[in-house]
């Protein structure tokens, strides 16, 4: 089956195979139905107020007011600006660095820290044991951003304790993309979230056991969440700012982009017109490319549904977008395949194995999207030594039944 014939939302353009949908009788899908609820359902003016309260209520309890898990996105950046801007607070920002950050997001991020006068908390975890998480949950998923996933929730949790710090802000609701929880729901960015969709269904504990001891298991703790038992005597509240406040994403970036003089960047398989979307990943664009492989869509998709929604784009036009910029195989691909030490066709048979039936890719039609300005300059070496990822594979097609081939 081709991504054209797809079923998709009769409104927005997410197809059949997106995680968590469902389509009502007018073939209106739930993401679009509860932006619905967003608009017309939530007392904005009443959320606000519990916004004032919570801040209140935490302000200054700890080392600092909050703790703000910052990547140096659009998100995560306009959190601490309306934080600092609208309460006056003191956060600590944490940023989790996944090992591939890129230029601009740090030049962003010099400016936003100076411009807001706030601290940055960075951690980064070890290289060599990132490169085998990546792997080995490729293998597993389909997906090789464990890491990152789980890192980014759990490890602001470890520094919230650290620093005596009970309140913790994310930026946006996962309601705005999926359904794991809605609009209606009360969402805390807690342990039952993280277990729910962050972690893929694989704990820090399961991927120990899964590397065989080829990992020291002191360096999967920034991957584990805290104890609850710690969380709970802190008194720790985690919460979306998007659950208070409602979420545009324009808007904010133009916010951003005014007040700090944040810069977005180009992103593989993104069109022009987006360009705040993902830019902290240099492998953005191979991610968001398995992701076409195995549901036979990507982020363009997601781009226009969000402004399908926002009333700034035709369904149309949106499909045209997503017909001209989804599914280009990234110049990024090549220097992914250094850093995991395997080769295309490896990569393609991991990636084909987790296919969202009834997507069906095929490679063959397949066409090569242009590399971004800075690829040229993105670090290459210290990669996972091939042989060493052979043995990795060949341990996960054992638990497969398709022996060591």
């Amino acid at each position: 089956m081709s991504p054209a014939t797809l079923r998709r939302c009769t409104r927005c353009v997410l197809p059949e195979t997106h995680e968590t949908i469902t389509f009502d009788g007018e073939g209106v899908c739930n993401i679009c139905r509860q932006q619905e609820f967003k608009r017309e359902a939530i007392d904005w003016t009443q959320r606000k107020s519990d916004l004032d309260a919570i801040v209140e209520a935490y302000r200054g309890k700890g080392d600092y007011d909050c703790i703000v898990p910052f990547s140096g996105g659009k998100d995560s950046t306009f959190t601490a600006l309306y934080l600092v801007r609208e309460y006056g607070l003191k956060p600590l920002l944490v940023r989790f660095d996944h090992g591939f950050l890129r230029e601009r997001l740090h030049e962003n991020t010099l400016r936003v820290i100076r411009r807001l006068g706030v601290d940055l908390h960075v951690f980064t975890p070890n290289w060599k044991t990132t490169l085998k998480l990546m792997l080995q949950s490729f293998l597993e998923k389909g997906d090789f951003c464990w890491h990152c996933h789980t890192g980014i929730f759990a490890y602001p949790m470890w520094v919230a304790l650290h620093h005596k710090t009970p309140l913790i802000f994310w930026g946006e609701p996962s309601s705005e993309y999926t359904a794991y929880f809605g609009y209606d729901q009360s969402e805390e960015v807690d342990e039952k979230r993280f277990n729910r969709f962050v972690n893929l269904g694989i704990t820090a504990q399961d991927m120990f056991i899964r590397l065989q001891g080829n990992v020291d298991e002191r360096d999967l703790k920034p991957y584990t969440y805290p104890p609850l038992r710690e969380l709970r005597a802190l008194g720790y509240r985690s919460v979306c700012l998007g659950s208070y406040i409602p979420w545009d994403v324009k808007r904010q970036t133009a916010l951003i982009q005014e007040q700090l003089g944040w810069q977005g960047d180009q992103v593989e398989g993104v069109p022009p017109g987006y360009e705040y979307e993902k830019i902290e990943c240099m492998f953005q664009g191979v991610r968001d490319y398995i992701k076409h492989i195995k549901r036979g869509y990507s982020r363009t998709s997601h781009l226009t549904s969000l402004d399908i929604r926002n009333g700034r784009l035709d369904r149309e036009a949106a499909m045209g977008m997503v017909e001209r910029h989804e599914g280009l195989r990234p110049r990024s691909l090549e220097l992914f395949l250094e850093y995991m030490g395997i080769t295309l066709e490896e990569f393609l048979d991991i990636a084909m194995r987790h296919s969202i039936s009834p997507y069906r890719h095929d490679p063959a039609r397949d066409v090569a999207g242009p590399p971004t300005h800075d690829f040229p300059a993105w670090p290459r070496g210290d990669g996972l030594d091939p042989e060493q990822a052979r043995a990795q594979i060949g341990r996960w097609r054992e638990t497969q039944g398709g022996g060591k081939g």
